[in-house]
């Protein structure tokens, strides 16, 4: 004769054991869902990043990469944190993203070479001038009419996407710094929250010495998402010359971060 007592552990193993199975199966399909829900957001980032590339690089393995960054950021969102779910994910989508062009080695030697080129000129200049350089300025350290410096900022642009996850240096106590570091992060240790503001002060301080034009571009491309071509409207340019400015203005930034930061 099997004991009540017995029988009364196995039925309650069964519910826990139920009960667990339905908090996965739940969990997976509110999961499942918040993929579905933000798959737009995918698609809208991808279609920023593809802006410039090579006519070769399809546009849905970008795409592919983002949904995987979203899965990853649907699995680790922590709602407790008190930041946005779709603030947490571009992050994530967009870091997905680089990380699949960049796996792909895509930018041609000659475009990288330029790239330093230009980045080196800049900060010789900097050193030199103890300011933001002009753009006349760079094309004559490089001893390269200002056609074909625009040219090459043209050809580089695409070298200007930036990785959230690329290290970019120290602080002055050490602590590692990545790019991430420069936007919303779920992270509010005391620790962390000093370093983003030591690093959020520094940036405004950068951001002061561009010119009016460059500060515009950023402002409209990175806070208002708007795409070059829609910016070009906004400031009465072309297309072309918004994605020139972008470019200097992103080469200034980083030059100035690693003078301050040292490289990784």
């Amino acid at each position: 004769m099997v004991d009540r007592r017995t029988m009364g552990d196995r039925r309650l193993k069964s519910e826990k054991k139920g009960l667990s199975t339905y908090q996965q199966i739940s969990g997976r399909k509110k999961r499942d869902e918040m993929v579905k829900k933000h798959l737009s957001l995918v698609t809208y980032i991808a279609g920023r990043l593809a802006i410039g590339l090579p006519d070769w690089i399809d546009k849905r393995d970008l795409i592919s990469a983002g949904v995987i960054g979203l899965i990853d950021a649907v699995n680790n969102f922590e709602p407790s944190k008190g930041i946005k779910f779709e603030t947490y994910a571009k992050t994530r989508i967009k870091g997905s993203i680089i990380d699949e062009l960049r796996s792909l080695d895509w930018i041609p030697r000659s475009t990288r070479t330029k790239s330093k080129e230009i980045e080196r000129a800049i900060a010789e200049l900097m050193k030199d001038l103890d300011r933001f350089p002009t753009d006349e300025e760079v094309a004559n350290e490089l001893d390269w009419s200002m056609d074909k410096y625009y040219k090459a900022l043209g050809q580089v642009s695409v070298t200007t996407l930036l990785s959230l996850d690329e290290m970019i240096g120290t602080t002055s106590s050490g602590t590692p710094i990545k790019r991430m570091d420069m936007v919303a992060s779920q992270s509010r240790s005391p620790l962390e929250s000093i370093t983003r503001k030591e690093l959020l002060d520094t940036i405004v301080d950068i951001l002061s010495g561009l010119t009016e034009q460059e500060r515009l571009v950023i402002a409209l491309y990175y806070y208002e998402e708007l795409t070059l071509k829609e910016i070009g409207l906004v400031l009465k340019v072309s297309e072309s010359r918004v994605s020139q400015v972008h470019t200097t203005a992103i080469f200034k930034l980083r030059v100035k971060l690693r003078s301050i930061y040292g490289k990784s």
